[in-house]
């Protein structure tokens, strides 16, 4: 499992863009999160689903709330992971509202969270190998802060916690 001190495992996440800009065609887009995390710092949070409940009322909307003053204090980009694909992400994304705010990511098979280690087995539920909730301080590509929630809490991870470790760097 990742921790604290350790560089990002390699990947790629894939974006949802509905515009076109700065190369970025529409349609989903490749992000290589070695590249797109060097020289910046990144807040970082993952869920186990989009439109999920505590996801859609809690999670997102906190980061979405709170990005002036992350910015205010250092971070380049908030990042959100989710086991969706790209189209799901950016349907979310549209219902959230978080164009210019929050950068909503896809793992559609979940290579990325398995690699860091930090996977929630949901089986049982019907939603198959999902995201652990959780959030992250990450600086050129290392893990300063990382905040890992037990299974059914929203306790760590929520965006009053990453600001204040965020301030603190």
């Amino acid at each position: 499992m990742i921790k604290v001190g350790d560089k990002l495992p390699a990947g790629t996440l894939m974006e949802y863009s509905e515009v076109e800009g700065e190369g970025c065609s529409i349609g989903p887009n490749p992000v290589d999160v070695h590249k797109a995390s060097a020289g910046k710092t990144i807040a970082i949070f993952a869920l186990p689903g989009a439109f999920t409940p505590t996801c859609s009322a809690k999670h997102v909307p906190g980061f979405v709330q709170q990005a002036a003053e992350f910015k205010a204090a250092g971070v380049d980009e908030i990042w959100c992971i989710s086991v969706n694909d790209a189209f799901v992400m950016g349907a979310w994304a549209r219902d959230q509202k978080t164009a210019g705010t929050v950068r909503m990511l896809g793992d559609g098979s979940a290579d990325y969270t398995k690699a860091t280690g930090l996977t929630l087995d949901l089986t049982a539920r019907g939603m198959g190998l999902r995201s652990n909730r959780y959030s992250m301080l990450v600086k050129d590509g290392v893990v300063k802060s990382l905040n890992i929630e037990a299974p059914g809490k929203f306790e760590v991870s929520d965006a009053g916690t990453l600001l204040a470790q965020a301030k603190a760097l």
